[in-house]
């Protein structure tokens, strides 16, 4: 027989769900196996604090289908609690007025001590928290399969002369070298890793920060559109439209040598059962050791006008800075906690490469933020990258036609 005492706080826990429990409708663009079960894990541990998720799913596009299903919400009035949006485009949305002060949340657990200040940056809008940051992803990885790298009798490489000279045996080897999506965002992932390699952490931040247009028609962008047409060369004529997680699944099934990504993809390779020295290896792309491109994925929470539902929102963006699911989440999704207190014990060796390679970078000053991830410009600058970028990596366009249409377009946008 239940006591009078357990009874009491029962029908008081029962009393405060009902007070508060609301439903949270999520907006994000993470749909292939690895993201699906990271994701998962936070949906779980909302609703077992009482509240209801409701998962809004747009795949695609680096979320650039997901920001026009966005704007189409918010525009009728009707946005989601929470949507998964990064970097200045924080801002941009918070400048509308439609952000949830998250500063309750943040003192209360100490946001301001346990990330680093440049990260946290990242979720203010005039000082105020208004979004919550779920991890780090470091973008500048080249995934490697090592067997196919022993049968072609060629050596992984770590400049593009040497990508070149790899390249070439590993086509005559019968094998593709490179995995590759022909989709915009992964076409421009691969073209800001290489101007990285072949223009520094400094040039990077004049031509994707600072939008300096002088950079932009420089020599080095010449070069780094000869380098990415040299490495399209090697990739296969199946390429246009195939998504990420496809690519990715070339390498580890042994038809393609490498793929540029970021460290979401060790996700995929780790959800089909591969080994980490055995299956595959990751390492700097070409050129860019000892600099970091970094992408923060966060969820923003959308002005509800309803306590209850405020109450819920404030608790997703307490969960998703847990220790617990930040180890639970980045385990999954091949990122690494932004939290500074999570332990490091249960991360494998690339986690653990990226973490001290994100502190080095810091301290260097080499650490840069995606371009192509939306980290680093408006979301109409970075348009203009993408188009100039897909239109050149698509047709007969000259490195030096590129160029000059990358400063005219920039041009438009500053």
């Amino acid at each position: 027989m239940i006591s009078i005492k357990k009874a009491a706080v029962a029908l008081s826990l029962l009393g405060a769900l009902s007070l508060g429990a609301a439903e949270v409708e999520v907006l994000h663009w993470w749909s292939s196996g690895s993201e699906a079960e990271a994701i998962g894990e936070l949906k779980a541990l909302l609703e077992k604090d009482g509240h209801t998720w409701k998962d809004f799913s747009v795949a695609g596009g680096s979320g650039s289908n997901a920001m026009t299903v966005l704007k189409s919400r918010v525009i009728s009035g009707n946005p989601p609690s929470a949507a998964q949006i990064k970097g200045p485009s924080i801002q941009e949305w918070a400048e509308l007025g439609s952000a949830l002060n998250l500063d309750s949340v943040a003192k209360a657990n100490n946001w301001d001590a346990i990330l680093p200040k440049r990260f946290a940056e990242h979720m203010k809008y005039n000082g105020h928290y208004v979004a919550a940051p779920v991890n780090v992803h470091k973008i500048n990885w080249m995934w490697a399969n090592p067997k196919i790298f022993a049968k072609a009798g060629a050596k992984i490489p770590t400049t593009w002369a040497e990508f070149e000279v790899a390249s070439k045996k590993i086509k005559a080897a019968g094998f593709i070298p490179v995995a590759a999506g022909g989709q915009p965002w992964q076409e421009t992932t691969m073209f800001e890793t290489i101007v990285l390699g072949i223009g520094g952490a400094d040039f990077y931040n004049k031509v994707f920060v600072d939008l300096d247009l002088k950079a932009i028609g420089s020599d080095k962008i010449k070069k780094s559109f000869d380098t990415l047409r040299m490495v399209k060369s090697f990739t296969d004529k199946n390429a246009p439209g195939r998504d990420w997680n496809l690519a990715t699944s070339m390498v580890y099934k042994g038809e393609a040598a490498m793929l540029f990504m970021g460290d979401w993809a060790k996700g995929e390779f780790k959800v089909s059962g591969q080994k980490i020295g055995i299956d595959y290896v990751a390492l700097d792309t070409p050129q860019t050791s000892g600099s970091y491109i970094y992408n923060i994925d966060s969820f923003l929470m959308f002005d509800q006008k309803d306590e209850k539902k405020a109450v819920a929102q404030r608790k997703l963006a307490e969960l998703i800075m847990d220790d617990k699911f930040q180890v639970i989440f980045n385990l999954k999704k091949g990122s690494i906690p932004i939290n500074l207190t999570v332990k490091r014990t249960a991360f494998d060796d690339i986690a653990l490469r990226s973490w001290d390679q994100l502190n080095a970078a810091a301290y260097t000053k080499t650490l840069v933020p995606s371009m192509a991830h939306q980290m680093a410009v408006p979301d109409a600058a970075r348009g203009a990258f993408f188009d100039v970028v897909t239109n050149f990596y698509n047709s007969k366009m000259s490195s030096e036609e590129a160029t000059k249409a990358l400063v005219s377009a920039i041009s438009e946008e500053k």
